[in-house]
C-alpha cells in the first residue's frame, strides 16, 4: 500500500453482497477494510483485512473508524451494505422487533456516516454509498418494517448529499430489486403467528422465494455499487437490474391508483 491508494471501508463484508463489494473495490485499486460481527472467523487477503463492527453500537461504530483512519490516515468510500430484513405482518411484530431493524438499517447507517464525515470533510473528499433497496420506493406488503427503514434511510441520505457537497463528499444511493442472497434467512420474524395472517403469510413466502430465486446476483449488485463509489460525476440513485430500474420509473409515473392496484397483484391480494 501506497499512501496515495484510495481506502475503502465496507460494512457487512462477510458474505453476499457486501463481500464482492469489497472484492471489488480490491480489484478497483482500493485498500478495503471490510466489517463482521466477527471478523476472527474471515481470512483477509491481498487488499482485504476485516475488522470487527456492530453497527448498532456507538463504541463499535467508533472503534473501527478509528481503527481505519488510524492505519491509513485516510478514508475515501465508505459502502453502508449491513442490514437485517423483516418478514411478518405488521401488527404480529414487536416494538422490540421494529425496532432492532432500524437500528441496524437505519440508525446503524446513521452512526456509521456521523463517525466518518468529520475525517471526509478535513481532507476534502469522500464518497458514501448507502445500500437501500427498491423497497425504499414502493410498498411490500408483510415487510412494513423493512420498508419503513429503507424510505427512511432514503430521505436521510439524500438530505446528508445536500449537506456535504461543499466539502467534496457525496452521500449516493444504490436501491438492489430482488437478489440471490440468503436475505430471508435473517429477516427479523413474528414470535407469535395470528391466525388472521395465515393465508397472506403463506403467499408471500411463496411471492419472497420466486423473487429470490430470480433475482440478480451480489455480483451484479457490487458492480453497481463500485460504480457508485468511484463515478467522477455520481448520481443521487443508482437502481440495480431491470426490475429495480422499472419499478423506480413506475413509481414516479403511473398514476397512484394504478401502481396500487399493481403492487396488490404481484403480492397476489384480492383487488
Amino acid at each position: 500500500m501506497n499512501a496515495q491508494q484510495p481506502v475503502a471501508l465496507v460494512t457487512g463484508a462477510s458474505s453476499g453482497i457486501g463481500q464482492e463489494t469489497a472484492l471489488r473495490l480490491v480489484d478497483a485499486g482500493f485498500q478495503v477494510v471490510g466489517t463482521s460481527r466477527d471478523a476472527s472467523r474471515l481470512t483477509a487477503v491481498n487488499g482485504l483485512t476485516f475488522v470487527d463492527l456492530d453497527v448498532s453500537s456507538d463504541a463499535s461504530v467508533a472503534a473501527a473508524v478509528e481503527h481505519v483512519v488510524g492505519r491509513f490516515g485516510r478514508l475515501d468510500v465508505l459502502v453502508n451494505n449491513a442490514g437485517i430484513g423483516s418478514g411478518g405482518a405488521a401488527e404480529e411484530l414487536s416494538v422490540a422487533q421494529d425496532q432492532k431493524v432500524f437500528d441496524v438499517n437505519l440508525l446503524g447507517v446513521i452512526r456509521m456516516m456521523k463517525a466518518v464525515l468529520p475525517q471526509m470533510r478535513a481532507q476534502g473528499h469522500g464518497r458514501i454509498v448507502n445500500v437501500s433497496s427498491i423497497a425504499g420506493l414502493v410498498p411490500q406488503p408483510h415487510m412494513a418494517t423493512y420498508v419503513a427503514s429503507k424510505h427512511a434511510l432514503e430521505g436521510y441520505s439524500e438530505s446528508v448529499d445536500h449537506e456535504v457537497r461543499e466539502y467534496g463528499v457525496r452521500a449516493v444511493l444504490v436501491e438492489p430489486g430482488p437478489t440471490s442472497t440468503p436475505f430471508d434467512g435473517a429477516m427479523v420474524r413474528p414470535e407469535v403467528l395470528l391466525p388472521a395472517y395465515a393465508q397472506q403469510r403463506e403467499t408471500f413466502a411463496a411471492v419472497m422465494a420466486d423473487s429470490l430465486k430470480d433475482g440478480d446476483l451480489p455480483a451484479t449488485v457490487a458492480k453497481v455499487i463500485a460504480a457508485a463509489a468511484t463515478d467522477v460525476k455520481p448520481k443521487l440513485r443508482y437502481p440495480v437490474g431491470v426490475t429495480a430500474s422499472r419499478v423506480s420509473l413506475l413509481r414516479r409515473f403511473v398514476p397512484a391508483r394504478v401502481f396500487d392496484k399493481q403492487i396488490r397483484k404481484i403480492n397476489r391480494f384480492a383487488a
